[in-house]
């Protein structure tokens, strides 16, 4: 092999590798043109022995490595399966109108190309992986020898001892040997290229086939599409013609579904542990409450008399009587979440596998509100899909379909009338009555249209509506045992002992479940949509102009996005902050209480923990929108200028918070004094604090004002309170009584703190009284006013037992004289009494 195929390969086996056109071209660009390869360099004389040395170290190990051909023989042996796959589905294609075949068919065919498409997207991967390291050999080797022959042509003239010269030609003609080795593997690498091009244009011919097809078909709904019903002979070459394509066609859905368990994706075998922990899970708790005959969780008296709480505790019931009933239920609602891409016809297994479980573990509720609407609505379903019996003649089928039509039709009618029949009710059962009516009288209206198009030969309008509202019916019956299954098994895990015991389980069980109630609900309704649009051929068109308005991007210089980059920014902060507030939630109620941390370290965790989770949050989802460096760099600056013109409060108050959370001059509940107000702190956020007055009034400061004002706390270190009382007695008391009498009160009371010791201080002799202060630290900050008050009334009670009076502020008026006009007003003055008149005289 020579250089010049060496270098050859190297630069074709990138092109046959490369996914895109357009990368392809960059590569080869870059190579052909040499703007990133320097021009070989000579080696020094003093270099030669070692670099001699290495480079023959180098080829033998490529001539080694060279000799592994496993991963090309595997590469060929799954190139070979993928191939015959889509040569089997395009031998379908030439040899009938794919426009001629049911829809589910194509959705299916539809699905067998994506997965060849995946299939071959894993190969391509693995393929450039496995011959990564034999063009990089090749390129290190080409390098290497453009380095020695650089070194014999600059000493051409002789200049180099002979010895060196030999062994510049020993090194080159080793790495010409591994060149000749790289040569076979690099062929056949070069080959599975080739063949994988044209099996890549195959599977996107193949796709667009399909989705054109499809698309036909969505196009024909309101126009005739097959002859009258009544016009159908029984010809019985049309009938073996019509079973030869039914066999095809179960043959390939059969060989689709065999290739797809066989691939063990990602997925797969996440629900392969999935379904292998649940039933052990609901099996154990079957047995444990059987065995300990224990009860269920059934809540307060209130909270158990809700509907809803009525319909979990049932639920929970029938999970602990029917666990295998459960464990098929929610197995095979994992295998429609986790496998959405699957073969339609183990979508279709799974939902008569799960036909049964639903039934039994629907709650009785149920029954209840809706009558027998859910047998029925299982039992068509199961009739509908036992038309494939049929296909083999289109007579037969089309008048087993009108059939299962008119007998839906039939049967609600007759649930309608059986419905009106009952009295009528308020409350929930009035609304599930109301909605059975609206959706019953639209349902007969669609199996109506649904039966006379069989009739006149609209058979793609007759199944989207017959097969839809079957479906979906039967769909919505699922999502609603699988959800109620589901919160029960929540709530019977959160039941146990160890699980009990946490905190957070004990004081948010009710706002947990209806947090989680709420989220199944939801996902549910979102899951029963997309399920239904897609039966009703609704689900394409919706999503190609979804699609379609999401990606149309806009550009403002240097910044393009799209609205589902913005949509998806949106979706990702909600969910970081969801997540922060959940990681909150645990650090505070279950892993720090547990800690022996200092004051106010707990809820500074928390708070950090909580913006921290916000920023990586706020990162991923300018991750997720595509966002470049050089366009952070503009957002970045843009904010930049914000904030030097109009955002330094904002950065103050935000940076103010941080040094608030690590230097912890303040923590919720610390009693403080900041620019006039008083009260206690009831949050510290990274902008503001809220501190709540002692008169209820929430007032929000900012932590820039924390930081720059003088700040009183009260209980920065301690719960330690002065409590000073100032007491005047009236002259004539003794001191040294009043002071023991004092210091007897404030020593006998248990609130009062013993270090340091109360004193009482006998301070100024006042102007009409004698001044004493007591002086006393408690404890229990929160309530020194309570013990103030309790000491002043003991204080007031002592100093009356002791006949010691408190002076206070006494006038007196003496009249020197009364006018006459004032005598008058003041009428004549009260008679003297006979003790004042004197003695009276002898007679």
């Amino acid at each position: 092999m020579t250089r010049r195929f060496a270098l050859l390969a190297c630069l074709l086996l990138p092109w046959a590798l490369a996914s895109t056109p357009a990368v392809a071209a960059q590569d080869i660009a870059s190579v052909l043109t040499g703007e990133e390869n320097e021009a070989p360099k000579a080696i020094e004389f003093a270099d030669i022995p070692d670099q001699a040395n290495a480079d023959e170290r180098f080829a033998e190990g490529v001539v080694l490595q060279s000799r592994r051909r496993d991963s090309v023989a595997s590469l060929q042996k799954r190139l070979a399966a993928i191939e015959s796959s889509t040569r089997q589905k395009a031998r379908l294609a030439e040899g009938e109108d794919l426009q001629t075949l049911p829809v589910l068919r194509l959705e299916s065919l539809d699905r067998h190309w994506g997965f060849d498409a995946r299939l071959f997207e894993r190969w391509r991967a693995d393929l450039k992986q496995a011959s990564a390291p034999y063009v990089e050999s090749a390129a290190e080797i080409a390098t290497r020898r453009a380095a020695w022959e650089a070194t014999r042509a600059a000493n051409a003239d002789g200049s180099m001892p002979k010895a060196l010269s030999d062994r510049i030609d020993e090194v080159l003609g080793y790495l010409g040997r591994a060149e000749s080795a790289l040569s076979a593997p690099l062929a056949q690498y070069i080959e599975l290229g080739r063949q994988a091009n044209t099996l890549e244009a195959r599977i996107d011919a193949g796709r667009q086939e399909v989705a054109a097809a499809i698309a036909d078909i969505d196009r024909r709904l309101v126009h005739m599409d097959a002859p009258p019903i009544w016009a159908l002979g029984g010809s019985g070459h049309e009938s073996d013609a019509s079973l030869a394509a039914l066999k095809t066609g179960l043959t390939i859905e059969a060989d689709f579904l065999k290739q797809y368990s066989a691939s063990n994706v990602d997925h797969q075998r996440l629900l392969n542990i999935v379904q292998l922990l649940l039933l052990p899970l609901l099996v154990w708790l079957s047995f444990y409450y059987r065995r300990h005959q224990a009860r269920l969780p059934h809540g307060s008296g209130a909270d158990a008399a809700t509907a809803g709480r009525a319909s979990l505790l049932e639920a929970s019931e029938n999970v602990l009587h029917r666990p295998i009933s459960a464990w098929l239920l929610l197995s095979m609602m994992a295998v429609l979440a986790l496998e959405p891409d699957a073969p339609l016809l183990l979508h279709q297994m799974v939902m008569l596998i799960a036909l049964v479980p639903t039934l039994r573990l629907l709650p009785a509720r149920v029954f209840e509100l809706f009558g027998p609407w859910p047998y029925v609505a299982t039992g068509l379903y199961l009739l509908q899909r036992l038309g494939f019996l049929f296909m083999g003649n289109v007579l037969m089928y089309r008048t087993y379909s009108l059939s299962i039509t008119l007998l839906a039709l039939a049967l609600t009618l007759w649930l309608l009338w059986r419905s009106r029949r009952k009295a009528p009710t308020k409350g929930l059962q009035g609304r599930a009555r109301t909605a059975i009516h609206v959706v019953g009288w639209t349902g007969v209206g669609m199996l109506a249209v649904s039966a006379l198009s069989n009739v006149l030969g609209n058979v793609s309008l007759a199944e989207m509506l017959t097969g839809g509202l079957l479906d979906s019916g039967y769909m919505a019956l699922m999502l609603y045992a699988a959800v109620a299954v589901f919160l029960a098994l929540l709530r019977l895990t959160f039941a146990q002992p160890g699980l009990s015991k946490l905190r957070m389980a004990r004081l948010r069980d009710g706002s947990m479940m209806r947090g989680f109630s709420r989220l199944l609900g939801v996902v549910a309704v979102i899951a029963w949509l997309g399920f239904t649009a897609n039966r009703f051929r609704l689900f394409r068109p919706i999503y190609s102009t979804a699609s379609g308005i999401l990606s149309h991007e806009f550009t403002i210089g240097a910044l393009s996005i799209t609205l589902g980059h913005v949509l998806v920014f949106i979706v990702s902060v909600v969910v970081a902050f969801w997540a922060a507030k959940l990681v909150r939630f645990v650090l505070h109620e279950e892993v720090l209480p547990k800690m022996s941390l200092p004051r106010g370290v707990d809820n500074s965790v928390a708070s950090l923990s909580y913006y921290a989770v916000l920023l990586l949050g706020f990162m991923l989802a300018l991750t997720a929108t595509g966002f470049e460096v050089s366009q952070l760099a503009f957002v970045f600056g843009a904010l930049g200028v914000g904030i030097g013109f109009g955002l330094q409060n904002v950065v103050n108050n935000f940076v103010s918070g941080l040094i608030l959370m690590f230097e912890r001059p303040i923590q919720p509940g610390d009693v403080v004094d900041i620019t006039g107000t008083s009260g206690s702190v009831r949050e510290i956020g990274m902008r503001a604090t809220v501190i709540k007055t002692f008169d209820g009034a929430d007032v929000v400061v900012p932590n820039g004002t924390l930081l720059s004002e003088n700040l009183v706390n009260w209980t920065l270190r301690d719960m330690f309170r002065r409590i000073e009382i100032n007491l005047g007695v009236a002259y004539g008391a003794d001191p040294n009584q009043v002071i023991e009498l004092m210091t007897e009160v404030i020593t006998t009371d248990e609130s009062i703190s013993r270090h340091p010791e109360p004193t009482v201080f006998f301070m100024a002799f006042g102007a009409s009284s004698l001044d004493f202060s007591i002086r006393a630290w408690t404890r229990d900050y929160n309530n020194w006013v309570g013990i103030r008050s309790r000491l002043l009334t003991r204080i007031y009670a002592v100093l009356n037992e002791n006949g010691i009076e408190i002076p206070f502020p006494q006038q007196d008026l003496h009249l020197r004289s009364v006018s006459e006009a004032a005598r008058a007003a003041l009428g004549p003055p009260p008679p003297e009494s006979k003790s004042d008149a004197g003695p009276e005289p002898a007679t």
